[in-house]
């Protein structure tokens, strides 16, 4: 049975059996909340703290005064963050019967904050809770995973992300809402940016790169990759202008306002290329669904009638290759091994090599 105050968390139910056994039970010294990006991990830490503190209203706005978040400046959390927060650490509570520590993006801690870290971990104030919330266990020392209750968190279901955006645009037709929800990959952040006019626009750019790739027999590779670069410029742009607001809120100044606007636009700017690609992939992957006969199986299921046109069977080969040099493309983009501008372009004259060369010499 978990917390009502969780409910408001879609899915993530072993989750929220585990943060509610810990309300009734008594709190361990530290918990990791891990898995994918936008599915709920962030609300459910905030939401946990309030029911630590009892108190929802000033959690949620983090003022208070015994709530503690601490979030990378930059690219990393670095050592001097962890010593900061070590000094807060040994302060008894002000007003509640403990004090709660939530160190987002922790796995982007590096060697020397991680160690840092480690020491109060392992014996750390008995009034201490330490939540941290990472994307990926794997740059995580198995020493802070050892003493830390694991919480793992799951993609969300396509029902689950469908529900969500039915009621963020009702107006949507069928198709769009079940496209949105497939394109989202279990996603709610993707599903709620991709209702955003702005990114609908890049999606159909992006798209008409895609099929451009095999149909214009003028295409330019150079050309393809400027448009989608416009778009992740256009998406970090965004994010910039939203934390440039925050900063002001928050009365920041200096380098570390400089740092966060622009880590959210870097961060923004490299979630707008993954996500792009991770598209591309999906659609090249319609065009084998399609060839196959299994277009019910599609994701861009509000694009069907262009994918049967496209998905014949001269470019079914051509199709599954291309699959596959986007999936290596993204590997490398996620691992940040790749010069943004050149691999770009580079990835689109190899599509169009496999779509357009493989399709001539089956015909």
């Amino acid at each position: 049975m978990s917390v009502p105050a969780f409910e408001a968390v879609a899915e993530q139910h072993e989750a929220k059996r585990l943060l509610s056994a810990a309300l009734v039970e008594g709190p361990r010294h530290a918990y990791l909340l891990h898995g994918p990006a936008g599915v709920g991990k962030r609300e459910l830490a905030l939401r946990f703290a309030a029911e630590l503190l009892d108190d929802r209203v000033r959690v949620q706005r983090r003022t208070h005064p015994d709530l503690y978040v601490l979030e990378p400046v930059g690219d990393q959390i670095r050592i001097d963050d962890i010593r900061e927060l070590r000094r807060d650490l040994h302060m008894r509570p002000f007003e509640a019967s403990r004090r709660v520590y939530i160190v987002f993006s922790a796995d982007t801690m590096n060697e020397d904050a991680a160690d840092a870290l480690l020491k109060d971990l392992e014996e750390p104030p008995g009034y201490a809770v330490i939540v941290l919330v990472a994307d990926d266990l794997g740059p995580l020392p198995e020493t802070i995973l050892s003493r830390c209750q694991l919480v793992p968190f799951r993609r969300l279901s396509g029902r689950a992300v469908s529900e969500a955006v039915r009621a963020r645009a009702p107006e949507l037709s069928e198709s769009e809402v079940t496209t949105i929800a497939r394109i989202a990959g279990g996603r709610l952040d993707r599903a709620e940016r991709l209702l955003d006019p702005a990114a609908a626009k890049r999606r159909e750019t992006l798209l008409g790169v895609a099929r451009a790739v095999y149909l214009d027999p003028g295409f330019d590779a150079a050309e393809g990759a400027q448009a989608l670069l416009a778009g992740i410029a256009e998406r970090g742009a965004e994010a910039k202008a939203h934390a440039e607001e925050a900063v002001a809120v928050l009365e920041l100044t200096g380098r570390e306002a400089e740092q966060r606007i622009r880590r959210s636009q870097r961060g923004a700017e490299r979630d707008e290329l993954l996500a792009a690609l991770e598209e591309l992939e999906w659609w090249y992957r319609d065009l084998v669904v399609v060839a196959a006969g299994a277009d019910s199986a599609v994701v861009h299921v509000d694009r069907r009638e262009e994918l049967l046109a496209d998905g014949t069977r001269e470019r079914l080969l051509g199709a599954e290759r291309a699959c596959e040099i986007v999936r290596a493309a993204w590997r490398e983009a996620e691992e940040l091994q790749l010069s943004v501008p050149l691999a770009l372009e580079a990835l689109l004259v190899r599509l169009r090599r496999e779509l357009v060369g493989r399709a001539l010499a089956g015909a």
